[in-house]
């Protein structure tokens, strides 16, 4: 009964909530979906692409433009896109750093699938510590580590205004839960137009489901798996540009909830099914917003790893089934 009245309450408020965490889940997502589709890999570094992108907004706010106070207008624009841009390519850049030091070699090898995954967990808890202690007070290998991160929560400057804009049903909506919303839309409806109508979307989807014959047919299968770590990067880039802009901080293990979520969120839609992604991301931040609804905030986690754990028991294939990216 109190699950009920706490969800009829907040109904609309937590539909708000869970379209918009929905909607990071669904982009970085996107990247494991994607490796997995072409490799058959879970790239449990992932997280840690994601948290690079998070190092980047906290640089760009705070310190290239000076943000002191929420923005507006054309001057919001220019600096989103020109956090953007730069956020994308270097967390597209080290999923290919991670594939080409992480993966390749374990690939030419012809290793364990087992090998890959301790690989992933070794490259992903790597990249974690570095920033843990990029503090500028340790070195490595006698060489000065830079101050870029370190151990403490770094808070990111507020870029667009919490202030309410409109209401729907009596619920508030702000310019940053419109914001994330909108990129999270347009950025996947780009990938997608690239995935099913490009040249380089036919290349993918054929190593994902016969890499021999795409590789007899001309289709060179390292340049695409390196093409698929690359936009998969990118998704998860733009996807910390958006966290950062929605809950303003930082620090070197902050991938590791958002990550595992999205992995949840991929599975739950059909590992390897971008579309599959998008709305396994969705369902799974709307899941955990009614949850809260009837439960409280610190069960967040609990209810996103028990769907999780539900969907491997009883739908494994997930809700549009398991098959190569498409």
């Amino acid at each position: 009964m109190r699950c009920a009245n706490g969800l009829i309450d907040q109904f609309w408020a937590q539909t708000r909530n869970g379209i918009t965490l929905g909607a990071i889940y669904a982009m970085i997502a996107i990247g494991y979906t994607m490796v997995y589709g072409v490799l058959q890999l879970i790239n449990f570094a992932h997280s840690e692409v994601f948290m690079v992108a998070t190092v980047v907004s906290l640089y760009a706010f705070r310190d290239w433009y000076g943000v002191t106070e929420p923005l507006t207008g054309g001057t919001l624009l220019l600096v989103l896109l020109i956090t953007l841009i730069p956020a994308m390519i270097a967390s597209g850049l080290t999923a290919v750093a991670i594939e080409r030091l992480a993966y390749r070699p374990l690939r030419r090898r012809r290793a364990p699938r087992l090998s890959f995954l301790i690989s992933a967990i070794g490259a992903s808890l790597s990249i974690q510590y570095l920033f843990n202690l990029m503090d500028g007070n340790h070195s490595l290998l006698f060489i000065p580590l830079p101050n870029v991160l370190g151990a403490a929560p770094q808070e990111i400057p507020d870029v667009v205004s919490s202030k309410p804009l409109f209401s729907i049903f009596g619920t508030p909506w702000n310019g940053q839960q419109l914001l994330v919303i909108a990129v999270a839309v347009l950025m996947m409806i780009i990938l997608d137009l690239l995935v099913r109508r490009t040249k380089l979307g036919r290349g993918i989807r054929a190593v994902a489901q016969d890499p021999e014959t795409a590789s007899l047919m001309g289709v060179s299968i390292d340049r695409i798996i390196v093409v698929t770590f690359l936009i998969g990067g990118a998704m998860a880039g733009a996807a910390g540009v958006l966290y950062s802009v929605r809950f303003h901080f930082t620090q070197w293990n902050i991938g590791f909830l958002p990550g595992i979520k999205a992995f949840t969120a991929a599975v739950l839609g059909g590992i390897g099914n971008i579309r599959g992604a998008m709305l396994g991301g969705l369902l799974l931040g709307m899941v955990e917003a009614y949850g809260v609804a009837c439960t409280a905030p610190q069960w967040a986690d609990v209810i996103s790893f028990g769907v999780l754990v539900a969907v491997l028991m009883f739908r494994p294939t997930g809700i549009l089934g398991e098959r190569g990216v498409a």
